[in-house]
């Protein structure tokens, strides 16, 4: 699998406004539909934990009011202060809050007090892609299933580029799903609003950096499109085409940009990977050519059968773990 291991240096390479950590302000809002007032942690019901990052952790949550089940991610100001990183957490408010897509996980708004910041979103109830590939057999999943997946990001990463956002660290880990199985795209730290000129920032995973970002090259929308074939490839295989490296090994294969496909792998998904994982970025698939090429197109035509089947699946395995927990 690709990992939380590889995790590339980051350095800023855009200035914004930082939200006010150090004064225990009211608490702020950005949710159109309650603009007139404010969030407090009042407002909600604080349930379970949903996971833990690295600055704080993710609460599922109720809203009093409307009885609207949310995501509560909770991170700690001396963290963000100390790693320097507030600027960072601001743009990453500013972006995905702007973004509304169903394949998007939404932010609903931010509320602060004197010692946390309080992030808003929906709730995607079956978690990171990441964690459903490690509970599959071979960490992979079926070709419909990655067919959709694929379809889904390039819609989102189409609609981000349209609005100027490099997503910039797509990876399993940030791709969430709803109960439905739509793919929901998230953790929009490293992205960034490009202008016309090319950024130089080296961000994200390392399994999944593209060659001219790991060659410390200008790099632009086209890196996430790389993303996407790398992602393919390790849904259908079980791990990313660069695994099992690490250093200059690893930063080393990505230049040279050679991978080889298992055979399980078919023609049609096969053609894909190699249309997308291109050195060069120019010659990278366009995103609108990837949600129409024939095997996506033949994918989704078998989704009505597959997706409720891996649907079952996911339920089944996620009843045998609670049953097995207790």
């Amino acid at each position: 699998m690709s990992g939380k291991e590889n995790t590339a240096p980051v350095i800023d390479d855009q200035k914004a406004e930082v939200i006010s950590l150090t004064e225990d302000s009211r608490p702020q809002r950005v949710d159109q539909a309650r603009e007139e007032s404010c969030w407090s942690l009042d407002d909600f019901d604080v349930g379970r934990p949903l996971g833990k990052g690295k600055f704080g952790n993710v609460f599922i949550s109720r809203e009093k009011k409307t009885k609207r089940i949310i995501a509560l991610k909770v991170l700690f100001k001396t963290q963000l202060l100390q790693l320097g990183v507030s600027h960072q957490l601001k743009r990453e408010i500013e972006i995905q809050y702007h973004l509304r897509h169903p394949n998007i996980l939404t932010l609903y708004g931010y509320f602060h007090d004197d010692k946390r910041v309080f992030v808003i979103l929906d709730y995607a109830s079956r978690g990171e892609l990441f964690n459903v590939l490690q509970s599959q057999p071979g960490h992979k999943v079926n070709e419909v299933i990655a067919g959709r997946f694929v379809r889904q990001l390039a819609n989102a990463l189409h609609y981000c580029h349209s609005k100027g956002v490099i997503h910039r660290d797509i990876k399993p880990e940030n791709l969430l799903l709803d109960s439905k199985l739509n793919l929901k795209l998230a953790d929009f730290g490293w992205s960034v609003v490009a202008d016309h000129s090319k950024r130089h920032t080296l961000c994200g995973t390392m399994d999944y950096l593209a060659p001219e970002m790991v060659s410390n090259q200008p790099h632009d929308f086209n890196v996430d499109i790389w993303a996407i074939g790398i992602l393919l490839f390790e849904m259908l295989v079980g791990y990313a085409p660069f695994a099992n490296q690490t250093g200059d090994k690893l930063i080393a294969r990505i230049k040279e940009c050679k991978i080889y496909i298992p055979s399980v792998v078919t023609d049609g998904a096969a053609s894909l990977i190699n249309a997308i994982i291109k050195k060069e970025p120019q010659e990278r698939l366009p995103l609108v050519d990837i949600m129409a090429h024939p095997w996506i197109k033949e994918m989704k035509q078998r989704e009505d059968i597959e997706v409720p089947l891996f649907i079952s699946t996911l339920t089944k395995s996620s009843r045998n773990n609670s049953t097995a927990n207790q």
